[in-house]
């Protein structure tokens, strides 16, 4: 693996982490309510779930399988910011603070929606090279 792409994962892996340790904290300070309890449940699991599965994807046994643990990643951060928005919602004092969260969730589904384009193209063009003749 080319150094940019090491280091770039070293930095998602942390990212992805202390993304989700900000989420922990701030979901410790929410009120709860009959609304909220569930909410804060859902924001945490999809919202930790990032880090989780982008760990997976480090450790992929194939590009099909980074690809897909990727994949996953993209779609706990939009669920992530689903949730996000319906706490901002039911706890509107926590707007801001969840605004904040909310972004960084977009980004990081960004991050990931433009890592899975890059896989897919790249998993195209081994297809398409094993497909060629070999030429002598």
């Amino acid at each position: 693996m080319p150094n940019d792409m090491k280091s770039e994962a070293y930095y998602l892996e942390e990212r992805t982490a202390v993304f989700g340790e900000s989420v922990i904290e701030l979901c410790l300070e929410l009120s709860t309510t009959p609304v909220s309890a569930p909410l804060i449940t859902q924001f945490v699991k999809s919202s930790t779930s990032i880090g989780a599965n982008y760990c997976e994807a480090d450790d992929a046994e194939s590009k099909a399988d980074f690809r897909h643990k990727i994949a996953i990643c993209r779609k706990e951060a939009r669920e992530t910011k689903h949730w996000c928005r319906m706490l901002a919602k039911a706890l509107p004092k926590q707007a801001d603070a969840l605004r904040s969260l909310w972004k960084e969730a977009n980004a990081l589904h960004l991050n990931f929606a433009r890592i899975v384009r890059t896989t897919d193209a790249n998993l195209r063009r081994d297809r398409a090279a094993k497909k060629r003749p070999a030429t002598a």
